[in-house]
């Protein structure tokens, strides 16, 4: 079978230089310079580690949304102290990574002081994967989670409309011999990101991804892009899981419903404007045996089962090559990119 990258022209480019391009190219387009390196790191990360959705494809929808005035670049994030192990962040109508940023160090300190501290981001933007927002807190001994909800495009169980959103869960541990194991899936069948990526590339989706805009199955990314909707993984249990993520990302935060907000007066904005969940623990409060250890323990009992790759495994091992090799990127998208720097 044929790559949609055979006969395309490619490029590498290394991991900073790819970030410094991205940095440029938010601070052109509207952001500030210090939103502009979160987003950057952000984007670059997930092109080096081989998310594609969520890396520079994302570009063009942030540029957008921008462009709309559907979100601000220049919003600073306001820091709110309201509990022993809670810190609440107004993110000001603007991006979600900034404004955990902003929190992180009173979160952590919080976290190790009471064994255990929640962030809830409201009035924010979340437009990219949720795994490097959990990462560093594990690679820093801690156990993170974090939901985030996003808009309406997943049909609910037994419904017959969309209503919830793709709604990823991400989740991050240590273990004591290797990198942390970190996952970040969606609650919906399939991220949006790949449907619009596959619909790109002409390619067809498995079974069961999501329905066309009369309600019936589909196969075809084109028709559910076109009026159609995604349905949740696992029926009725990933359903309920997109559900909590409601509840947790937008009714506990303070944050809209995938459902709530409205951009029909913002032609060309993409950015959900929703709400985000951080749950940090710091394992050497509960600890009858050192944590890292323990999941070591697991990763072990797991490859002795036969389970060879552990969550996060393949990312790991694109970050090593890409940080070795270079970034692979079309020539033709790294055209558009420095020319989206330079406007």
């Amino acid at each position: 079978m044929s790559s949609p990258l055979d006969n395309v022209e490619l490029q590498t480019i290394s991991f900073s230089d790819l970030t410094t391009l991205l940095r440029q190219i938010f601070v052109r387009h509207g952001t500030s310079l210090g939103v502009a390196e979160v987003l950057a790191k952000n984007c670059a990360s997930a092109q080096r580690d081989g998310s594609h959705s969520h890396g520079v494809f994302r570009i063009k929808g942030y540029l957008s949304s921008l462009a709309a005035g559907w979100v601000d670049g220049q919003a600073i994030p306001k820091v709110e102290d309201v509990g022993a192990a809670f810190v609440r962040v107004d993110a000001g109508g603007g991006f979600a990574q900034p404004a955990l940023e902003a929190a992180k160090p009173l979160l952590i300190e919080k976290a190790k002081s009471a064994g255990v501290a929640i962030l809830a981001i409201r009035n924010s933007h979340h437009f990219a994967a949720l795994w490097p927002d959990v990462e560093p807190f594990a690679e820093q001994g801690l156990v993170a989670l974090s939901v985030v909800n996003s808009m309406t495009c997943v049909v609910p169980h037994d419904a017959h409309k969309p209503l919830f959103g793709t709604n990823p869960i991400a989740f991050a541990a240590p273990r004591a011999g290797g990198k942390p194991i970190v996952f970040d899936m969606a609650t919906s069948a399939i991220a949006h990101g790949d449907v619009q990526i596959a619909a790109r590339e002409g390619r067809m989706l498995p079974a069961g991804m999501g329905v066309d805009r009369a309600g019936q199955p589909t196969c075809d990314p084109r028709a559910i892009l076109d009026g159609g909707a995604l349905l949740p993984f696992g029926g009725y249990k990933g359903s309920a899981l997109s559900m909590m993520v409601e509840l947790l990302a937008a009714a506990l935060t303070g944050g809209n419903f995938s459902f709530e907000f409205d951009w029909s007066k913002h032609p060309g904005a993409q950015t959900p404007w929703t709400g985000q969940l951080i749950i940090v623990i710091d394992p050497d409060k509960g600890r009858g045996q050192d944590f890292a250890v323990r999941s070591e323990e697991l990763v072990r009992q797991m490859h002795g089962v036969g389970q060879e790759r552990m969550p996060g495994d393949r990312r790991y091992a694109q970050r090593a090559k890409s940080l070795a090799d270079g970034i692979v990127l079309p020539q033709d998208e790294l055209d558009r990119l420095k020319q989206l720097a330079s406007v």
